[in-house]
């Protein structure tokens, strides 16, 4: 790689990119103006398929235009809704990155059409069986990362673990950071570390194309990297049955305060997280950003975050 502007990586090489950035398939925030901006400034963007809603996903493809842009699936709901795959394909994806899962059952499928395979992984064994099954890349997920992970270890130590191991297996396959990365700094640490690239969703929850809310994105310029917790309160309340293990990092709040911990009722805190969702009341409703939290200071386009963190990398890595 070189480090002189722009940085250029395996990954940047492969997906035909300029900057080696990703936003992060946030499920119903990473909709195709998100994708389209960060794509357009020369990373990658990244639809997030979600838990798996047709309507939701034709839409977000179409307001993407011709940009070229990739798309994320949670593999355990994508396996309850097979046929979006095919629909997301149909779009000519640069890229589709599957997440908390086995890939196996649709890795040739991607792979036939022409799509680079990204598998997100938190652990050694995960990154060996993506591996297996063919990924054209790996992001490896620290714990600080927002929304779901199911393990314990951190950015710090996950990446370089996982470069080796790619390396020791006679394997060029691009690793991406994840967790905790908000900045250049994060960009050239991430780099350092051996990884070809990041991918960041909390710094682009807050960007003005998400569909994230002014208020949400209000709540994560006034958080910090202590604000944020480990829990599993938001899924019962919006009725998403995540396989053991996993739990999602979001901002404590009112809610996480008097459910985490304690005995659910899922019939009150079900009414209660809808109504605070249809009132933007954050008090109650999740606002999914991890410890990155305390480097985002206010809301940005997309296309500004990209070119910024890659300058700003680029500057660290060359000592200027």
């Amino acid at each position: 790689m070189t480090f002189s502007e722009p940085i250029t990586t395996g990954f940047t090489a492969l997906l035909g990119i300029t900057h080696p950035i990703v936003s992060a398939p946030m499920a119903g925030v990473a909709g195709g103006a998100l994708a389209a901006a960060v794509s357009r400034a020369g990373g990658l963007g990244l639809i997030g398929g979600g838990y798996g809603d047709e309507t939701w996903l034709r839409r977000e493809f179409a307001v993407a235009g011709d940009a070229t842009v990739g798309c994320g699936f949670i593999t355990w709901a994508l396996a309850e809704r097979p046929a979006l795959l095919d629909l997301a394909l149909s779009h000519r994806p640069a890229a589709v990155m599957l997440s908390f899962g086995d890939p196996a059952p649709f890795a040739s499928a991607v792979k036939s059409a022409g799509a680079q395979l990204i598998c997100q992984v938190q652990d050694l064994c995960q990154a060996d069986r993506a591996l297996h099954v063919g990924a054209d890349v790996l992001v490896a997920q620290g714990s600080e990362a927002g929304g779901h992970g199911c393990g314990p270890r951190s950015t710090m130590t996950l990446v370089p673990e996982i470069a080796d191991l790619v390396g020791a297996a006679g394997l060029t396959t691009p690793v991406l950071a994840a967790g905790g990365i908000a900045d250049g700094r994060g960009l050239a640490a991430a780099l350092m570390l051996g990884a070809a690239g990041v991918l960041c969703g909390s710094r682009f929850y807050a960007a003005t194309e998400a569909l994230s809310t002014g208020p949400a994105r209000e709540m994560v310029a006034g958080a910090d990297g202590d604000s944020s917790c480990r829990t599993d309160v938001f899924d019962v309340a919006r009725g998403h049955d995540w396989p053991p293990g996993h739990t999602m990092n979001a901002l404590r709040n009112a809610f996480t305060d008097r459910w985490d911990g304690a005995e659910p009722d899922p019939a009150q805190m079900v009414a209660q997280y809808r109504a605070a969702v249809a009132d933007e009341d954050y008090r109650v409703a999740a606002v999914i950003v991890g410890q990155a939290a305390g480097l985002i200071h206010g809301s940005a386009p997309a296309g500004q975050i990209v070119t910024e963190m890659a300058r700003d990398a680029a500057g660290l890595l060359s000592g200027r």
